[in-house]
């Protein structure tokens, strides 16, 4: 189930902008604020992807106007009905709700057509007949004007060929419809970019209708236009492009004022790559178990690691708003996560390198049960029994046959330790395996010390350990995740981002114990393992009979903010 969303109230420079245009004398002075996120549905939304949703949706809520959800399927050789449903299912996750206002860009492909013969019949578009090589060597440089030989082809003749390519009479590459606007510009975007191009492809939702298809810069402000939209805001890359996004609503005859675009930087985050093509191969290459494996990006990969809604908002929130490209510490969005899941996890015991420990003088057959706080944040969330006998399962590390120095656990003849919640032991001897392993530990424990504390008030020396009850504990699998890459910078420029994977990024326990209460764990739902991290049900494999948790971050915050 989605959380809430409760709109941030920050300030940004975009907002300054739009309280600008709100203004008496404003651009848009008595019009509700309009935005919207426009995804192409050509892959599954990833952590990048957070920011622009936060920015879209979190401002129409400030501002109580709009927010559409635009499907960009202009690409159909990538595009999926898949991922059109999986990135509704996302963004509804995270809490955003965009009402009836869902489109699509292939939904105004005849209007689009439509306007590329009004600029026909302007003067201001033709088509050319330059191969894609050719269009490259005549493109020009710095000082340099490009070269067009169909510029001043008639009207007739360009209307007519754009008809015929739109009839599937030409092959791919063979021709392109192009805006007539400068071929001198210093903005290489405004020296006659191409509008439209030939691609035999089947789309997801027209089908075969159409061989011709509009690039992105010319469809996306028709879409802003025909839809509205007020502030058209997206990442810095398209700063360039905005001089070619206002030529194109200010030269079709579309009601509507002009929309405005407002730039901010991308989202990056070290150890991890953002583009979507490279995800898809380690997807194909079988790299990962698929778009929603725990170590990728994706929204779907962190839910089932275990990630919240609010957490990720918190951390785009939090990352803020600017035009300066700067990369964010994976530590900073680990560090959110904690911070939410210290307040609503529910702690249970999980051992996750069982060895056995047996209280030598606890009664055979007995057992007990104490009652413990499902979180000490939230004592109105309860208790839960817990049981408690003879035979218990404690951490292999918790035990060492041959102390080391400032060694405060379990060993022969060593501290007292206590046994969180339940009483204090102190080893007395251990049996080993063939194998020379240990195979059980045996302990004594003090009856008069139930709930952790001696009753003669004598000082404790040893550590708190965690436990469960041999009688009653469950198998369990638990994945370990880390990051999915080694380098810092996978996505560096002259890097093969396939050889900065981590070799280490998941290590599976396969026998590890879990106390009782997790026999139903719910899909996706997250715990506190003490001394542990914090965990989710695995929202795939985890069953009741076979459970399944991932470690979704450890309980140590290795990230150090700045002074």
């Amino acid at each position: 189930m989605a959380e809430a969303h409760s709109p941030s109230t920050g300030q940004n420079f975009i907002h300054e902008l739009i309280d600008q245009d709100l203004a008496p004398g404003g651009a848009y002075h008595g019009i509700a604020v309009h935005t919207r996120f426009p995804p192409e549905p050509n892959g599954y939304l990833h952590i990048g992807h957070c920011k622009a949703l936060v920015i879209d949706f979190g401002t129409a809520e400030k501002y109580g106007g709009l927010c559409n959800l635009r499907m960009d399927d202009t690409n159909p050789a990538k595009e999926d009905q898949e991922y059109v449903q999986a990135i509704q299912e996302d963004i509804r996750w995270l809490g955003f709700d965009w009402g009836d206002r869902l489109f699509y860009a292939s939904d105004y492909f005849e209007q689009m057509y439509g306007f590329a013969q009004e600029l026909i019949r302007k003067g201001l578009a033709y088509v050319c007949q330059l191969s894609p090589e050719e269009f490259k060597q005549n493109r020009g440089s710095i000082g340099v004007p490009a070269v067009s030989p169909w510029r001043d082809r008639p009207a007739e003749e360009s209307l007519d060929l754009f008809a015929r390519m739109r009839a599937g009479e030409f092959p791919e590459g063979s021709m392109t419809l192009r805006a007539k606007i400068d071929l001198a510009s210093g903005n290489f975007n405004l020296r006659d970019p191409v509008l439209y191009r030939i691609h035999f492809a089947h789309h997801h939702r027209q089908g075969d209708r159409w061989c011709v298809y509009p690039m992105y810069d010319f469809a996306h402000p028709i879409e802003d236009a025909l839809e509205g939209i007020t502030h058209s805001l997206c990442s810095l890359e398209f700063q360039d492009h905005r001089p070619l996004y206002d030529w194109v609503v200010s030269n079709l005859s579309i009601p509507y004022h002009r929309p405005r675009q407002i730039e901010f930087s991308r989202l990056g985050i070290d150890h991890t790559v953002m583009s979507k093509r490279k995800l898809r191969q380690l997807v194909e290459q079988g790299l990962v178990s698929g778009w929603d494996d725990p170590r990728m990006p994706t929204l779907c990969g962190m839910r089932r690691r275990g990630y919240t809604p609010r957490s990720i908002r918190n951390f785009c929130e939090r990352v803020g708003v600017s035009k300066s490209e700067n990369t964010i510490e994976y530590a900073f969005l680990e560090h959110c996560l904690r911070e939410d899941l210290n307040e609503s996890a529910r702690r249970v015991m999980a051992v996750l390198r069982p060895v056995r420990l047996t209280i030598v003088n606890y009664p055979e057959g007995h057992s007990e049960c104490f009652e413990v706080e499902h979180n000490p944040n939230r004592p109105q969330d309860g208790t839960r029994p817990l049981t408690f006998s003879r035979h218990l399962y404690v951490e292999a590390e918790d035990f060492l046959p041959q102390p080391v120095p400032k060694y405060k656990r379990l060993y022969p003849d060593g501290p007292e330790c206590r046994l969180k919640g339940a009483y204090l032991i102190k080893c007395v001897g251990y049996r080993q395996a063939e194998d020379g392993s240990v195979a059980e530990i045996l302990a004594e424990y003090d009856p008069d010390s139930k709930g952790g504390d001696p009753a003669d008030g004598r000082k404790v020396k040893g550590a708190t350990l965690h436990w469960v009850d041999a009688a009653t504990a469950l198998d369990a699998e638990v994945r370990l995740y880390d990051n999915l890459f080694s380098d810092p910078d996978p996505d560096g420029a002259d890097k093969d981002f396939l050889s900065c994977l981590n070799p280490h990024s998941l290590e599976v326990l396969s026998g590890a114990k879990v106390e009782a209460s997790l026999a139903h764990a719910g899909s996706e739902e997250r715990f506190q393992f003490l001394r542990q991290g914090y965990f989710c049900a695995d929202g795939r494999d985890c069953a009741p009979g076979h459970l399944v948790f991932n470690r979704a971050v450890s309980l140590k915050d290795s990230f150090k903010p700045a002074p």
